[in-house]
């Protein structure tokens, strides 16, 4: 990547030879992912997509067929906790208007951290509810239900993805949004998670700008409105403004929107930057782009309001994109250019973990087991068998082609 980009990481070349260098001057940190996600048997359809986008990025993936059984839990389990340090997990999901259309309804998501955490003996995983506040009635009696019976620390909504009659929704409507976000104080959950941005072809994506954020966040200043993908409208649309430098206007669609918006309103301190699929898309194709809206979020928003999510399993084992922040360091240029601050083990540590401890009431410090023997002896078996007994990490970054040499 350096040899490609320039020297935007910290990696020595032996670290590609020597099995040891690499551990030599590594950092441990807390890492807390807040968007991991699987699926249910027999629907993987869209996600399948998704996985598949790997290969525009790194053509060698293309070599093995994307399968379902490669979104499902046996894998998803094998990816997040052992082919990668991911400490914590939340998992996420999508609203449906029935649970038999859902790719993973709340109350398996539920069965999913229940389960981890059940098997490891410690706390490895939260676990979303789902909200759609267009549904109305509805929407509230599936959220008391959620809040009672599963117990979610959070509510995942997408403002782009209309149920029933409606083409999307705004969270500062005060008519569709507000009975919503009023019920949510009451059942005592006050992280609202929101997906903006990334439209993907199967959202609204009018309704996935961010401009909604900043009324919602002053009239419920006991809520945090978690903003997810950062409000990142597509990476298209953002190489468009890196390629030009950002000299003559350091605009990043709709990443900007949200830093002016924070900037020019105090009580937006409720508000946090979500990193998932954003930081991934942009480590791997234009890490100058990557440290720059990094710079731009932490200057607007502050270190300690910056998350990290991976969007994984989508993207494979979420390990790549925690060696990309653990090496990518702010270039000298943006901290002249724009008064950025530098990638610090600080800064690091706040957006790799500590931020979401604090906003889901998880103890960094607290014992966490590995997963016991007596679930995975079965699946690690089959994975040395397969004669992978090293974790595959599939890497989404740039190769050397072997038809230009380059």
């Amino acid at each position: 990547m350096n040899k490609v980009f320039g020297d935007f990481f910290v990696v020595e070349a032996a670290e590609a030879t020597e099995p040891g260098a690499a551990q030599e001057s590594k950092l441990d940190y807390f890492i807390f992912d807040v968007q991991t996600h699987h699926v249910v048997v027999g629907r993987a359809a869209f996600p399948l997509k998704l996985r598949s986008l790997g290969g525009v990025f790194n053509p060698e993936l293309n070599r093995r067929k994307v399968t379902a059984e490669d979104l499902y839990l046996e894998n998803y389990v094998k990816e997040v906790f052992l082919d990668s340090e991911t400490d914590v997990a939340c998992i996420s999901g999508i609203p449906s208007e029935t649970d038999e259309t859902n790719m993973l309804p709340a109350e398996q998501m539920a069965k999913t951290r229940n389960w981890t955490n059940h098997i490891t003996g410690s706390h490895r995983m939260v676990s979303h509810g789902l909200f759609a506040p267009d549904l109305g009635t509805k929407n509230q009696e599936r959220m008391h239900l959620q809040a009672e019976n599963l117990k979610v620390s959070a509510w995942k909504g997408y403002t782009g993805l209309g149920l029933g009659d409606s083409d999307g929704w705004w969270i500062d409507d005060e008519t569709i949004a507000y009975p919503a976000l009023e019920l949510s104080q009451k059942l005592g959950i006050k992280n609202i998670c929101l997906h903006k941005g990334l439209a993907l072809g199967m959202f609204n994506e009018a309704r996935c700008h961010p401009k909604d954020i900043a009324k919602a966040s002053k009239d419920f200043p006991e809520l945090n409105f978690l903003v997810y993908h950062s409000g990142f409208k597509s990476l298209q649309s953002a190489l468009r403004a890196a390629r030009d430098g950002f000299r003559k206007d350091p605009y990043v669609p709709w990443v900007s929107d949200l830093c002016r918006d924070r900037k020019a309103n105090p009580h937006m301190a409720n508000v946090y930057m979500e990193l998932g699929s954003t930081f991934g898309m942009m480590a791997i194709t234009y890490p100058s782009l990557c440290a720059h809206v990094l710079g731009m979020i932490i200057d607007a928003f502050g270190s300690d309001h910056v998350l990290w999510g991976t969007d994984s399993i989508w993207w494979s084992s979420p390990q790549w994109q925690i060696e990309a922040l653990r090496r990518l360091k702010m270039p000298e240029q943006l901290m002249e250019q724009f008064g950025y601050e530098p990638l610090t083990t600080e800064v690091k540590r706040q957006i790799f973990g500590l931020n979401a401890a604090k906003l889901y009431g998880v103890d960094p410090e607290a014992k966490r087991n590995p997963m016991p023997g007596d679930y995975i002896d079965d699946l690690r078996k089959n994975y040395e068998q397969a004669g992978t007994q090293t974790p595959s990490n599939t890497q989404y970054g740039w190769v050397r082609s072997p038809y230009r040499g380059s």
